[in-house]
């Protein structure tokens, strides 16, 4: 039998039975689009948090603060302080830029405009190249503003337009919590990078935000408490290298060795592959529950063929007489159910990538349709439908052809 009539008459054989066909691959159907959203979902999730570590800027070491861990009758270190991170400036080559943050949340006032819980993150002077933002009107703060402690302020750029509308804000006074703030200049957009909006804070000088807003009485004797040093390195120096440095420099600087080091050095390589892998092995076990419902689907396949061959064997009786070999009743009623699984896979795949975008619109959380799973969903449905196809042809390929003609 040729290919080309077994799928004729594989076809003819589905469209006479339209309703139980379509519950047939509603399983497969189901499976594939199963399998493109799990997908869709898991690597939507792995693009965003890619983004946010990338967006912090590039060629980037993170030196994290934490506690040492010393030995009998000694006290844990208390972790990074702001001298550090100019020690690090200054003491290790290839050092582009580094960037100290501290936030608060204050409410932020300007004539009879009053704005609540908003983002001030104090900063030091390379923030704009290692998070990549440039100023659209008006200058940022300088090393001389930090160091004087000057009350000054820079603004993103939807901060700018709650505040002042299409006023120029630059010279303009805004009162933060209690402190009144000269408007030096505006960011231009940036956007949003995950859950940080660029433009809806306010930028000032690191040393304010330390006087004015989150205050240590330990300040003057341990120096201020910071969360993180996020060092901008050349792109020629070698990385590796640096990070020996940085190490170095702060193990001597804090009295401590690297076995109870009271911080942490990382890059943005080591972050990324470190939620690759996670994402990896949630992704995968995503795809592994979704393609149950491919294996449920394929069950189905396989108990209405054994119907089908049931309600036909007087049919496969009737072709065998008239010349139809084992193999070709085989072909016919394999051929079917390749049909069944490829037509429900071609619908699982309308359904899934709708249904992804449907879901990204609709939510919260970003979704990534990929081309390896749309074939990978695709390949796996027409699988599982030779597979479980295949005993119900073979089932009615050695049917007896005396007794098929006698079947009623």
């Amino acid at each position: 039998m040729k290919p080309s009539e077994a799928m004729r008459i594989a076809w003819e054989a589905i469209l006479k039975n339209k309703i139980r066909s379509f519950l047939t691959m509603l399983g497969i159907i189901i499976g594939v689009a199963a399998v493109i959203i799990m997908v869709a979902i898991s690597a939507g999730t792995e693009a965003t948090i890619s983004e946010q570590i990338t967006s912090l800027g590039s060629n980037l070491v993170f030196v994290q603060s934490s506690f040492s861990r010393g030995g009998p009758g000694q006290m844990a270190s208390g972790g990074l302080v702001y001298d550090d991170a100019a020690a690090i400036q200054d003491g290790v080559n290839g050092v582009v830029s580094v960037v100290v943050e501290q936030n608060s949340s204050e409410t932020v006032k300007f004539s009879d405009v009053s704005l609540d819980e908003v983002e001030i993150l104090g900063t030091t002077t390379g923030f704009p190249s290692v998070r990549d933002v440039e100023i659209a009107t008006g200058r940022y703060f300088t090393d001389t503003d930090i160091d004087r402690k000057k009350k000054v302020a820079v603004l993103g750029s939807s901060m700018a337009e709650e505040l002042f509308g299409t006023t120029d804000p630059i010279g303009q006074y805004i009162t933060v919590g209690t402190t009144k703030l000269a408007v030096i200049g505006v960011f231009a957009e940036k956007g949003s990078v995950g859950n940080t909006d660029y433009d809806a804070r306010i930028y000032i000088p690191i040393s304010v935000v330390f006087q004015k807003f989150t205050p240590s009485m330990f300040a003057r004797i341990m120096g201020d408490s910071i969360r993180m040093i996020y060092v901008e390195v050349d792109p020629d120096e070698n990385l590796d290298n640096i990070i020996t440095q940085i190490e170095l420099l702060l193990v001597k600087r804090h009295d401590v060795t690297l076995d109870t080091a009271d911080f942490s050095v990382t890059t943005q390589q080591d972050i990324i592959s470190t939620q690759e892998s996670t994402t990896a092995a949630f992704r995968s076990l995503l795809a592994w529950v979704a393609g149950v419902s491919l294996i449920v689907g394929g069950i189905g396949i396989m108990n209405i063929m054994l119907v089908s061959v049931t309600e036909r064997t007087r049919e496969i009786g009737i072709r065998q007489s008239v010349g139809a070999t084992p193999d070709d009743i085989r072909m016919q009623f394999l051929t079917e159910a390749l049909l069944l699984s490829i037509v429900g896979g071609l619908i699982g795949i309308v359904v899934g990538v709708g249904g992804s975008y449907i879901f990204g619109a609709l939510s919260d959380m970003r979704t990534v349709v990929s081309l390896s799973s749309i074939l990978l969903a695709f390949g796996s449905a027409a699988i599982v439908g030779a597979f479980f196809g295949y005993y119900p042809a073979n089932q009615a390929a050695q049917l007896d052809p005396i007794e098929a003609l006698r079947y009623e």
